[in-house]
Parts: C-alpha cells; structure tokens; sequence
C-alpha cells in the first residue's frame, strides 16, 4: 500500500512549482490528538507567506477532490527552513558542502551528536567531516545556520 505523504507529494509537487517553489517534504503526524499535514515548500531567495498561502489555496481542493487521507486533518504549508531536516537523498545531495547537525541512535565516540560538512554521500552512507556513517545509524540530521551576532 503506498503512504499517504507519497500519495500527497505527488499532488502538492506540480503545486508548489507553478507558485514558483519547489516541494522539499510532507509529513503526516499526529500531534496533541489531531492529524497534521504539512508540506515543506524551498525557493531561491526564500519562501514568503504569500507562497505558502498560494500552495495551501491551490493544493486544498485537490485534496478535497482525491481525497487521499482517510482522517480529519489539519493542512499547514510552510517553509522547509534555513535549518531543514534531511531526509530523503535529494536533500542529501543538495546540500553536500553545507554544515549539517546529526543526532545518532547510539553513541559514537562517547557522543550521539555530530556537526559537519556534508562531505559526500552514496546510497547507503554520508560523509561528515570526513567520517563515514551509515544512514540506517541517523536519527535525526538538519541544515545548520550560524545566526550573525550567535556565540555559537
């Protein structure tokens, strides 16, 4: 059976890009009770509220019409983010160069955290900072952003 945020992905994509952005991510979660699904949209030179209105406008009767998600649910379109969660080899391919934070599973090196470039990847494994690691091993791994004026 295909997953709802496949199914949803294949719908918001062509979405996104005729209001000039590109489909980053869809998830589906349940929070507090109630379903969510939101839809990660990226532009170069950055995503305004006026994107995200145009893809939610657009998207929500296609939704309606096709009617892939059995539940009630809430529909949130937003920006992917200057820190973005990496998740699919796309996002790992366009962001190689970039500094990247990962949270592991287990400990490695007495830590379960990791920031540094995104060196390389292949399917099975990314590169950072020079250390391999598998994918199967990473929890978590996100963008970073050195906020002008941070200490960190």
């Amino acid at each position: 059976m295909r997953k709802v945020t496949d199914t949803v992905a294949d719908l918001a994509r062509p979405i996104a890009e005729a209001a000039g952005c590109r489909l980053w991510d869809v998830e589906y979660i349940k929070e507090g009770g109630r379903w969510y699904l939101r839809i990660f949209i990226e532009r170069d030179g950055g995503v305004s509220t006026e994107h995200c209105e145009a893809v939610s406008r657009a998207l929500d009767p296609v939704l309606d019409e096709r009617d892939p998600i059995q539940d009630a649910y809430i529909l949130e379109v937003s920006s992917a983010g200057l820190e973005r969660a990496l998740k699919r080899p796309e996002h790992y391919e366009s962001s190689l160069g970039r500094e990247v934070k990962v949270s592991l599973y287990a400990p490695r090196n007495g830590s379960k955290t990791l920031t540094g470039i995104l060196d390389a990847f292949d399917s099975g494994t990314v590169t950072i900072g020079g250390e391999s690691i598998d994918i199967k091993d990473i929890a978590k791994m996100n963008l970073t952003f050195c906020w002008e004026g941070s200490s960190t």
